[in-house]
Formats: C-alpha cells, sequence, structure tokens
C-alpha cells in the first residue's frame, strides 16, 4: 500500500501514516502517559487541533499547581487526513499549526512540547483510552444550502457524532468530556449522552457518562492566548458529578480569580448562551446595514455617525460592518439555534418564532455583494467596464491584523466580481493561503463558489505580499480590511505603484476626508459603504478645478 500525503500550508509534504504504524504509535503514548502519572500528572486529550483546539492544549499542557508544576499532561489528536495530518508532526517538533499574531501562541508551543514535554500530538485515536478528561474542539458547522437563505441550512454534526461515538467506546468510565466546540442547543444532553451512553452499554458498563460543556470566545489576533485563558467561561454538566469536574477542571487551567467562571445548571443554558450572545452581535451589525444605504444615497458619512455616538459610553461598542460579519462564529451560529429548535427541541413553529436572527444572517452573508456594484460604479464613472478589469482587493481575513478568512466578507467580493468577469489579483499581509478559494474543489458542497457562475480559476489565487508590484496596471482597488498596514497608505504612492488614475472602493471606512479629496484631486474615483459624503467631496474638488 502506497503512503498518502498531507501538505502543509508551507508547502511541506508528510506522509499519512499506515495501519502498520499505529500499535508503536499508541506504545510510545502509553509510555509518556505512564511516566506523567508516576509525576502526579493528570492525562487530558485534547481532540481537533485547529483555531481553538491547539491553544487550548498548550494552555492546558502549562497548567502549573501553586508550587509550580505541571500538572497536566495532554495528547493533542488530529484525524489523519490529507488536509490535516500535517499538524501533528508539525506540532512535535515544536511549531504552532496555526499562523497567529500573538507571539504567546508561539511560545507555548515551544514551552509546552520542547521544554516541560507537556503536549505531544498524535494521529491513533486509541489515546483516548488513556485519559481522564477529554475536551472536544472538532466541528459542529452549519451548512446553507442558498445563499442569503438561512433557513433553508443544515446543521452538520456528522464530525461531532462520530467523535462523541469513538470517545464513548475507548474512554474509561470516570473520564471527563468537555465539550467545547459550539453547538445546537440540546446537543450535549440530547445526541451526545445518548450516543456515549449507549457506548458505554455495549461495553458492558454501568457507570454514566461524564459529559459537560463550556464553549470558547477565542478571538484570533494580538490577544488570542488571552481570549481562551484570561476570559470568562460558562460551563455547565450532565449531571452533578460532572458538572463539579468541569468546574474543578477549568478553575484549574484557566485564570478564573480575574474572569469568573459561570455555572449554569443544564448544558442546554450553557450552549444557549453562546448562540445567543453572537446572534446578538451578528443582529446588531446587520442592522448597521440598513442604515449604510441610507447614508451612501443620502450624502451621509456613517463612519461620522456611529464615532459621534460611541461617545455615549452606553453605546459605545457599535461597529461598522465592512463588507460582511466573517470569522466562524457570527455567520453560523444563529442557524444552530434556529435549526435545534426544530430538529433537536420538536418544534415545529420556528419560523413564526425566530424572524430577526435569519433576517440578520441573510444580511450579513450578502453584503459584500453590494461592494462588487461600487466597483463596478466607479469603474463605469471613469469611462471603464468591470468585464476584463484588474482588480486588486486588499484583505482577505475577517478582521483587522489576523490571519483568519474563515467565512470573509471578502471571499462574497471576490466571488462576485469574479462572476462578473473581472480578473481579480489578492494582497493580505497576514495570509499565507486563502484556503477557501484555492481548495474550493476540495469540498464542493460547502464552498460558496457553488452560488456563483465562473469560479473554476479561483483555485490559481494566491495571496501577493508585495504592495506595490500587486498594484501594478490595476484598474481598481478595494480597501476590505482595514489592516494597519492599509491605514496608512497614501494617494500618491497608490497612484504612482498603479501607474495612473484607478478606482478606489472603500469598505471598512478606511480612508478619511483628506485622502478622499486627495484621490480625486488625482483623478480617481472613489465609492465606499456607508460613506455619501463622498460625493459633496467630489464636487468640492471639480469646483475648485
Amino acid at each position: 500500500m502506497e503512503n498518502k500525503y498531507s501538505i502543509s500550508p508551507a508547502g511541506e509534504k508528510f506522509p499519512i501514516p499506515m495501519p502498520e504504524e499505529y500499535d508503536t504509535e499508541l506504545q510510545r503514548l502509553k509510555n509518556l502517559a505512564d511516566e506523567a502519572k508516576s509525576q502526579g500528572k493528570e492525562i487530558v486529550v485534547v481532540m481537533g487541533l485547529g483555531f481553538v483546539g491547539i491553544v487550548m492544549a498548550a494552555i492546558v499542557a502549562d497548567t502549573k499547581d501553586e508550587n509550580g508544576n505541571y500538572t497536566k499532561f495532554v495528547i493533542g489528536y488530529q484525524r489523519p487526513s490529507a488536509r490535516s495530518h500535517w499538524k501533528i508532526p508539525v506540532v512535535n517538533r515544536g511549531e504552532s499549526p496555526v499562523k497567529a499574531e500573538d507571539p504567546e501562541v508561539e511560545e507555548l508551543i515551544i514551552r509546552t512540547v520542547a521544554e516541560a514535554k507537556t503536549f505531544v500530538a498524535t494521529y491513533n485515536s486509541d489515546c483516548l483510552k488513556l485519559a481522564d478528561v477529554v475536551v472536544v474542539d472538532v466541528q459542529c458547522d452549519y451548512s446553507k444550502t442558498e445563499m442569503g437563505n438561512m433557513r433553508t441550512g443544515e446543521t452538520d454534526m456528522a464530525a461531532l457524532e462520530a467523535s462523541m461515538r469513538t470517545i464513548g467506546e475507548k474512554i474509561p468510565p470516570h473520564a471527563l468530556t468537555l465539550i467545547e466546540t459550539t453547538v445546537a442547543p440540546g446537543t450535549t444532553e440530547f445526541v451526545a449522552w445518548p450516543i456515549m451512553k449507549k457506548a458505554f452499554a455495549k461495553r458492558g458498563l454501568k457507570e454514566t457518562p461524564l459529559l459537560s460543556h463550556s464553549f470558547e470566545r477565542v478571538m484570533p489576533g494580538k490577544e488570542y492566548v488571552s481570549s481562551i485563558r484570561d476570559f470568562w467561561r460558562v460551563c455547565s454538566g450532565c449531571n452533578k458529578e460532572a458538572r463539579d469536574k468541569v468546574e474543578k477542571f477549568l478553575h484549574e487551567v484557566l485564570n478564573t480569580k480575574e474572569f469568573p467562571l459561570t455555572v449554569m445548571d443544564r448544558p442546554i443554558e450553557s450552549e444557549t448562551t453562546k448562540i445567543v450572545e453572537n446572534s446578538y452581535r451578528a443582529s446588531i451589525l446587520a442592522f448597521i446595514n440598513e442604515w449604510s444605504l441610507f447614508a451612501e444615497r443620502n450624502g451621509v458619512d456613517l463612519i461620522k455617525v456611529i464615532d459621534a455616538i460611541k461617545m455615549r459610553p452606553t453605546h459605545n461598542n457599535m461597529i461598522f460592518p465592512g463588507p460582511g460579519i466573517g470569522g466562524y462564529c457570527l455567520p453560523k451560529d444563529g442557524g444552530l439555534g434556529y435549526w435545534a429548535y426544530r430538529h433537536i427541541l420538536g418544534f415545529e413553529d420556528g419560523d413564526n418564532v425566530f424572524k430577526i436572527t435569519p433576517t440578520s444572517i441573510d444580511i450579513n452573508d450578502t453584503r459584500g455583494l453590494h461592494v462588487a456594484e461600487l466597483t463596478r460604479d466607479a469603474l463605469r464613472n471613469m469611462g471603464r467596464y468591470i468585464a476584463g478589469s484588474d482588480v486588486l482587493l486588499c484583505g482577505a481575513s475577517y478582521r483587522q491584523d489576523v490571519g483568519d478568512t474563515r467565512y470573509s466578507g471578502s471571499e462574497m467580493v471576490v466571488r462576485k466580481l469574479t462572476e462578473m468577469g473581472a480578473e481579480i489579483h489578492v494582497h493580505d499581509p497576514y495570509v499565507d493561503n486563502w484556503y477557501e478559494l484555492e481548495n474550493q474543489d476540495l469540498d464542493p458542497e460547502h464552498s460558496w463558489s457553488r452560488f456563483f457562475r465562473n469560479q473554476d480559476h479561483l483555485t490559481e489565487t494566491r495571496v501577493l505580499k508585495d504592495l506595490p508590484k500587486a498594484l501594478k496596471g490595476v484598474d481598481a482597488l478595494i480597501l476590505a480590511v482595514p489592516h494597519s498596514e492599509y491605514l496608512k497608505l497614501d494617494p500618491e504612492d497608490i497612484v504612482k505603484w498603479a501607474g495612473g488614475p484607478i478606482a478606489v472602493v472603500d469598505a471598512f471606512g478606511i480612508l478619511p476626508d483628506d485622502k478622499i479629496r486627495r484621490y480625486f484631486e488625482l483623478g480617481c474615483e472613489v465609492k465606499a459603504l456607508g460613506r455619501g459624503h463622498i460625493q459633496r467631496l467630489k464636487k468640492e474638488i471639480k469646483n475648485k478645478e
């Protein structure tokens, strides 16, 4: 049997393990776990080494008692698929598999893997047999079958259900399982727990599985580690013993002295907390969309309006939504609640109950389409056409100064402009590979490419790093994300690098008025989301001329 390979984002090839390697790997893990137990350490298995799992695993592995002694030994498990297996050897040589702007991520990995040796990664799920605690960080997605219609979507719990089945088949009967994944309300009690109970019964075990839930509030960026370790947590358990154990575990591994832990009576309350929290945020951001359109059509600068409102302390967290609401949580979490209401909890009147949440997600998902329209209009005002134009999009990630492209609003902009016939180029100082574009053919049933025409060649997209070179010869520039680098850009440099006047589209309130005026003076056309006052600035420049 010939080895298959898993290729890292850096292009490094790692062979996927052969069946005969599993026994040797398990013996390695047993030896390490036995040594750790002899030192009084608790064995913690973290399932899923993605954006949350890798940092959570390192934080747990970095746990010390009051005497400064390490108290946990962590085994990070990752399924050995072609897409993800590369993470395992990368972690085991002391490197983080996720690119992070927070230097503490790399420091944690080096300290726990290479120095303290309290963290190892593996592909063998039999490591669950060694666990005192299992932390579940596998994906639970919400798949939308129509663009701009959340109600037709489905929760994809296949990976989570398979993981819970495997856990139930292998863990010691008194081990605690903690679901950290954001899930549809009711999942822990009414889906995961029955799966584990059935697996226990098959094994002839009389014990009740100890299952708990505590969602993360991770925020990729410069405070990546702190958003997990130094942040408020909510938790609960399916019974009192599980609740007591998860409370004890979280007190040990997280900074609950400064950020108190909230313990709920039932997991459905913990699950609902995360869904309501993110649905609220998504709804507020969608609300701004209608006022953004109002502002564009009536000469109002919504950025100045929001800044004026934020002077009031009770409203100082108002945010301009940009070209869409990205990240892994806000675009989907409301859908998990809507779906659970019917398919887990058994109610048929979801469309009468849920009105604001679905509408908000639909608005946020499609907001990027308007950026494509503004780009078309800006080019047309210069006597050019969108079809055949070279457009540079600056900012592939979903928020400023991070490298996370999941559900990025910029993706919707790129796909729509590509459908309109534009030739798209991408620059981002934080993103090396735009996975959703480059690998869209690997999962065509879930890729947003299925909602648009003319998407095939987007697999050839490469994120550029040299901005002057990327701008050469372009017809339009879209400032899609307010990365620090983009806030400092000078209009003279942009026009010089491009080789002449271009269309400039500001999707995130990046340009102050003086720069907008300067672009007009240089012969450019400027459009922006929510900034209707731009036409007034344009008239001022024309009158001066």
